[in-house]
């Protein structure tokens, strides 16, 4: 039996407008260690705007996610939408700002936000064939958005009280939980963690990051119709 694939939803470069670096990197590092291959991919399309990451003031530069997203994958990814979805064993989303820029809009427009489509389709097929997803730091914003009234879904973004609230009117149900803490929802086949919404060192990044790669493929391993 060949290794496992593990989809890796990139949203940028920088975390003030695109996928968090240690968050991407460190996941990928777990994923790696842990025996599986990493299948990168992002959305082909202009970003919602580009930081200047050294004064966090907006510039007027164009960028495009798919592009940005490369360089995080030394130029080993995909257009998220010519992905062969039904090779892969599941899907995790790093955060950054990018997860509620470019994947979704949830960073203007809260609990009202979409989900951008080529994004949507691939985690509605992704779930729908019973794979487990995993958001870290503020990506669970695009599962809550998404799957939020249908599946009622259990996840965490740390304890900020204001995101949480945000997410809770999109119809997940959030559970507090400590910075490097996993939240499984088993039914939902979900894992989320914190990372930087609650993280102070890379170090905290790391841990959660392992954790959440190893509760991921541990339902990997569980059938969809398998008793939690």
């Amino acid at each position: 039996m060949g290794r496992k694939k593990i989809g890796v939803i990139l949203s940028g470069c920088g975390y003030l407008d695109g996928a968090e670096i240690h968050e991407s990197v460190l996941t990928l590092l777990a994923l790696d260690r842990a025996g599986v291959d990493a299948v990168c991919m992002a959305p082909d399309r202009k970003q919602a705007d580009v930081v200047d990451h050294r004064t966090n003031a907006a510039t007027t530069e164009t960028r495009n996610v798919l592009t940005e997203s490369a360089r995080i994958a030394r130029g080993k990814i995909q257009n998220i939408k010519d992905v062969d979805l039904d090779a892969l064993d599941a899907v995790v989303m790093p955060g950054g700002f990018g997860a509620a820029k470019n994947l979704c809009t949830f960073a203007v427009d809260g609990p009202d936000c979409t989900v951008d489509e080529d994004v949507a389709n691939a985690l509605r097929t992704v779930h729908d064939a019973g794979k487990p997803i995993a958001a870290l730091c503020i990506a669970p914003a695009v599962v809550a958005a998404l799957f939020g009234e249908q599946l009622k879904p259990s996840i965490t973004i740390g304890t900020d009280k204001g995101t949480a609230e945000a997410l809770e009117k999109m119809g997940a149900q959030h559970r507090n939980a400590d910075v490097t803490e996993v939240v499984v929802d088993e039914k939902n086949r979900l894992v989320t963690t914190a990372c930087y919404m609650s993280a102070t060192t890379i170090s905290q990044i790391a841990e959660g990051a392992d954790n959440a790669v190893r509760e991921l493929l541990k339902l990997v391993g569980r059938s969809a119709a398998a008793p939690a």
